[in-house]
């Protein structure tokens, strides 16, 4: 009898849980983080055995998590890469192709240099004049001499050296060393070659690339249903350490990042679309309202997709042709908001741990922010993998990401407008570059806002 009371029990649990959706999990994650790490805190004057045995464990848990995410960096960018230049690097590449990815690229870049400039003035790793590295209980000694001989002596000049490592001569040690740079390069050759071949060759390769990529996709989505796990115990080693003066600096770096995407969504991408296409940006917001509602609430481009072309294929008049090439292309390989984001996270994790920023850093920063941007464009939580690679770069624990995670919802429903937003205005400009009369007849001027 009482067993038969209680099997509902389970089964009703675990039909929510599948259904609680992975943001979800992580708030509760989160929050739970944040009792068990003051509960821990509250027993070190009392028990100070258990409580280092319990930090210990959080660290334990932590790290298995943050070495998945790092285990998945090299195969996830590689056939990421590769299959989203060959699926779009083939007939179509030609002279529609280098405008694209030349406006691409300005946009992304641009918004790393937003990124830049509000880290430049918010300070978000910077509280009362001193680096937040204690309030976040990030310990310095584990930068060891990496970061400092990778910085020193730099100057502008040495940012060279950031394009020579596109080139490596052993692509596999270039991978091996973080040097992503060179994997991605290698990687965008690899898709666009497999494309050339004869046809048999071909069709394998693209089968390949695309089957590789779909399997690292299915160990990424396995890998972070463990991410309130990870979440849990990272946020609780820090609040068991330092307590709740962690947040100060989270609520500056959040100051950061919103005002940098409000930045690029409201001022840049306007400026853009009025100097580049000669077209009303009050007329595009109308018109991409649908979709920027649905990415705000979905936080996927690529779940976006369908809705970004139909708002401006229908909405903006912009032809089938550069529609169905432009926008999946975006989708691959544009995300300004996650390029912006990625600028202000590092830069914040490396402001904290006290380290100077210079304007080498800085750009190199927003460099590899761009890169890597394009390279883990589709990935679930891209930013997260990202943010790791760079943070290895420069050789910084990979573990000082962890708050960023825990609070990373709503700025990623914020940066994915951001994402689709600009992949809108580059179709518009591509468009009109093309000839084609925007917002004419059919187009968003006569579409319901």
């Amino acid at each position: 009898m009482d067993s038969g009371c209680l099997r509902p029990i389970p089964a009703c649990g675990e039909i929510l849980m599948r259904k609680l959706q992975l943001h979800w999990q992580i708030l509760i994650a989160f929050v739970l983080a944040i009792i068990i790490g003051f509960a821990t805190r509250g027993i070190s004057s009392s028990s100070p055995e258990l409580a280092e045995t319990l930090i210990q464990a959080y660290n334990f848990f932590g790290t298995l998590f943050i070495n998945a995410l790092k285990m998945l960096i090299v195969p996830l960018i590689f056939f990421s890469i590769g299959a989203g230049v060959a699926n779009t690097g083939g007939k179509n590449f030609g002279r529609l192709g280098g405008k694209t990815l030349l406006y691409y690229i300005c946009t992304s870049g641009l918004a790393a240099l937003i990124g830049v400039l509000m880290v430049t003035i918010v300070q978000p790793g910077i509280v009362d004049g001193q680096p937040a590295r204690e309030m976040l209980g990030l310990d310095r000694q584990e930068l060891g001499a990496s970061f400092q001989e990778r910085i020193e002596g730099k100057s502008f000049g040495d940012l060279k050296d950031v394009f020579i490592s596109m080139v490596p001569a052993n692509v596999v040690k270039a991978a091996a060393e973080g040097q992503m740079l060179g994997l991605i390069f290698f990687s965008i050759l690899l898709g666009f070659f497999s494309t050339k071949l004869d046809p048999q060759h071909s069709e394998f390769m693209l089968t390949f690339l695309e089957s590789m990529f779909q399997l690292m996709m299915r160990i990424t989505h396995f890998v972070m249903l463990f991410a309130p796990i990870g979440v849990l115990a990272l946020v609780a080693r820090v609040i068991a350490e330092t307590g709740f003066d962690s947040f100060v600096p989270l609520a500056k770096f959040l100051v950061a990042v919103f005002g940098g995407l409000l930045l690029h969504l409201f001022v840049m991408m306007p400026l853009v679309l009025v100097f580049a296409a000669r077209v009303n940006p009050l007329k595009h917001y109308a018109a991409m309202a649908p979709a920027m509602l649905t990415a705000f609430s979905t936080s996927s481009s690529a779940a976006t997709l369908p809705m970004t072309m139909d708002c401006v294929e229908n909405r903006a008049g912009v032809s089938n042709r550069v529609t169905s090439f432009v926008l999946p292309m975006g989708a691959t390989v544009n995300m300004d908001g996650t390029a912006l984001f990625e600028v202000v996270a590092v830069l914040f994790l490396v402001q904290a741990y006290g380290i100077p920023l210079d304007f080498v850093t800085m750009i190199t920063v927003a460099i590899l922010a761009l890169v890597t941007s394009i390279g883990v464009a589709a990935v679930p939580s891209a930013s997260l993998v990202a943010i790791v690679l760079i943070l290895g770069n420069f050789g910084i624990p990979a573990s000082a990401a962890a708050l960023i995670l825990a609070i990373d919802r709503l700025p990623d429903m914020t940066r994915t407008v951001n994402n689709i937003f600009g992949d809108s205005c580059g179709a518009v400009v591509i468009a009109k570059s093309e000839g084609e009369d925007i917002y004419g007849s059919g187009g968003a001027s006569e579409a319901p806002a």
